[in-house]
């Protein structure tokens, strides 16, 4: 059994008061601006974009730190076509036949359907794997095993946060889309046998005629629950 990894001391820079506002602040206005966009331009985004917040979303916490995540980003028009055709193929039978009276309600504010064209017009998509299960080469047989992996699907939805706040503040629009069942990406994109497709982000600029349904957000006090000591200066008035 492996001991504890070497250690080293932690870079942790203190900021004053005041900045560490500024920062809260100015991130809070940046991310309330978000928003889901199904109307893309196929105005080209520089793949450092993309590297940059996929190195974001690879330095999330993970449990055990297995890191149990793989990132497919893809640019190439061939195979967005083919992405589209299948994703498409699952949607329409979704939309038709497998989602239920309520689910189709509780989508109509947004007016989506199976139909995703801008599966193609966008210049990036990112597909999201989760490693289900380690795979390791024995060195003594030379045979592959496998070994288990903690928290898993935690660890790759704290990623794919980061990777959405990352795309956001570089000032590109996205999309989380999940067509159910999404095996054929695994095949399409040849995967191994491990690896279980867990979100698609469609990643560039939003159409300039773009448009986006009038919805809102809870409120912070449909949010949060706030336990605080009853001496805690910071509940004085």
């Amino acid at each position: 059994m492996a001991g504890p990894a070497p250690d080293h001391p932690l870079k942790f820079e203190l900021l004053e008061p005041a900045e560490q506002l500024r920062r809260s602040r100015d991130f809070l206005r940046c991310m309330r601006s978000r928003r889901t966009v199904r109307d893309f331009s196929a105005r080209p985004v520089p793949y450092e974009l993309i590297e940059n917040a996929i190195r974001v979303a690879g330095s999330a916490p993970s449990g055990a730190n297995q890191q149990p995540w793989t990132f497919v980003a893809i640019s190439d028009p061939e195979t967005k076509r083919r992405i589209r055709i299948a994703a498409e193929a699952e949607e329409r039978i979704s939309y038709e036949s497998r989602m239920s009276e309520e689910w189709l309600a509780a989508l109509e504010p947004l007016g989506t359907t199976w139909r995703k064209p801008f599966l193609e017009i966008v210049p990036w998509i990112i597909v999201v794997f989760r490693q289900a299960y380690g795979l390791q080469l024995d060195p003594a047989s030379g045979e592959e095993r496998r070994f288990k992996h903690y928290y898993s699907e935690e660890s790759v939805g704290i990623a794919v946060g980061m990777l959405l706040a990352s795309l956001h503040l570089a000032g590109l629009a996205t999309v989380t889309h999940t067509p159910s069942p999404m095996k054929f990406l695994a095949e399409l994109l040849g995967r191994p046998a491990n690896e279980r497709a867990f979100v698609m982000v469609p990643v560039g600029y939003p159409a300039p005629d773009a448009r986006v349904p009038r919805i809102s957000k809870k409120s912070l006090d449909e949010i949060l629950v706030c336990i605080t000591a009853k001496d805690d200066p910071e509940n004085q008035d």
